[in-house]
């Protein structure tokens, strides 16, 4: 298929795709200008012509960028991202920005300003979120490949949700210049893929130091994985913390047969202990919004962005600007953030869950220094949930990303691959690595995945 026919199939994918509610811009002029763009350069590119979601919180110049929310509605970026020039430098296609929780903030997909994402398999479901639009994009076929990010794990979750892999990259690995900021010290670009060398392909091309990203670090080029013949010599850890008595059965088994499998291939499985991780989600949930309420500051009706209360006092352009702007969750994060970094109270909360993070760093560090190439747990407690079920407790839908948050905080690589379906629904197997082992954790990836039937049913 031509370029230009790839670009056209990719529109009328989006066409028929629009139930779903996963896409916040595209046009036909734009895809058709990147196909020009990519015939005039060559197709030999490492993503020769591949089409790309794009996370609408990830900015460009030719299509709008607003992060799900009013504030930003309309709002179009003077540069592109450093990943978009690099998605676009080895051939890659972008072919529309999608749906987002507002600003990141959610696991759902549910707290957009412009409405729910819709699971591709049963539209009563949530997709999972942030970056549920990207997954379910990815899942329904209309792209091979999408980029979205992870503060808190809103891609692996929603991979989970939808059943194709999510691949969380190491802090650093690759640059943020361009991406909105949530939580600096945790927001990864991350890659939704239809296979692990699809996910694999996209990561490789967009990794890399990035002068204009300060947490951005050097390191050796991410290669795309070529399947093991086995798992020998290999040593997988199963941390007793995220095999509770209450985990989902359907995810317990498909969990247990990807585990039964690492033995078949020649994998050795033994239990290690996380014990801190049980304060991940708590932890998480005092230091992103803090963060949140430090970067969110920049959206005042001034600078850029929507303005409410023209003729006002400044104090009323911001009170209006910023409370029609946000929803709702956004602004319970940022009064959560205000609060815990205030006088009086930075020290308990704030100053203890960064010793926290420390702790729960150390757990990971200490597991993979007693031989443990990898870790194996599930990626969500449970498949995808009907939509409207956790709004009212904000609790329950934070805990729903009990399994991916601590790797977050951690900064470490990890991933998300189908291991079958429980009443129909994607469950996901959880691969998390050591910092800065993403070929080791990708080539794992690569290994267990013809062997793990997406679609089967584990119960």
């Amino acid at each position: 298929m031509t370029i230009a026919a790839e670009a056209l199939a990719v529109a009328e994918r989006l066409e028929r795709s629009a139930s779903l509610n996963a896409v916040l811009a595209w046009s036909r002029p734009a895809l058709e200008a990147e196909a020009l763009r990519v015939s005039r350069i060559g197709s030999d590119g490492p993503l020769a012509g591949m089409p790309v979601a794009i996370k609408d919180n990830i900015v460009t110049t030719d299509l709008p960028t607003t992060c799900a929310s009013r504030i930003l509605e309309g709002y179009r970026s003077p540069y592109d991202a450093t990943v978009i020039e690099r998605l676009r430098l080895a051939g890659g296609l972008v072919a529309c920005k999608t749906n987002l929780d507002e600003f990141a903030m959610g696991s759902s997909t549910e707290h957009s300003a412009f409405g729910r994402v819709r699971h591709p398999l049963d539209p009563d479901r949530v997709p999972g979120g942030s970056s549920g639009g990207s997954a379910a994009l990815v899942a329904a076929g209309v792209v091979p490949a999408a980029l979205g990010s992870e503060t808190g794990g809103s891609v692996r979750q929603p991979a989970a949700f939808c059943g194709v892999v999510g691949v969380k990259p190491s802090y650093g690995r690759v640059s943020r210049f361009g991406l909105v900021a949530f939580g600096s010290s945790l927001d990864c670009v991350s890659v939704f893929g239809r296979t692990v060398s699809d996910a694999a392909r996209v990561l490789a091309a967009i990794a890399g130091h990035d002068p204009r990203d300060a947490t951005s670090r050097p390191a050796p080029p991410v290669q795309v994985p070529v399947p093991r013949a086995d798992l020998r010599g290999l040593t997988f850890g199963l941390p007793t913390e995220y095999f509770p008595p209450d985990l989902d059965p359907g995810v317990r088994a498909g969990v247990d047969r990807a585990v039964a499998l690492v033995q078949a291939l020649g994998g050795t499985v033994r239990p290690v202990s996380l014990p801190h991780t049980r304060y991940a989600v708590p932890t998480y949930y005092v230091l992103a919004p803090a963060e949140a309420a430090a970067n969110l500051a920049r959206y005042d009706g001034v600078r850029y962005g929507v303005r409410r209360g023209a003729g006002l006092d400044l104090r009323s352009v911001y009170r209006a600007t910023r409370g029609q702007g946000f929803g709702r969750e956004v602004q319970r994060r940022i009064l959560v953030g205000t609060y815990v970094l205030s006088a009086g109270y930075y020290d308990a909360y704030y100053a203890k869950a960064q010793a926290a993070r420390v702790r729960i760093t150390a757990d990971f560090e200490a597991a993979f220094l007693t031989g443990v190439d990898a870790l194996l747990t599930p990626t969500t407690p449970t498949p995808a949930f009907r939509a409207g079920a956790k709004m009212a407790d904000p609790v329950q839908m934070y805990l729903a990303d009990i399994f991916v948050s601590a790797v977050s905080l951690a900064g470490l690589p990890a991933l998300s691959l189908p291991a079958g379906r429980s009443e129909g629904l994607p469950i996901g197997l959880q691969i998390i690595a050591p910092s800065f082992e993403e070929d080791r954790m990708l080539s794992i990836a690569a290994t267990l995945e013809p062997h793990l039937s997406a679609t089967a049913e584990v119960r």
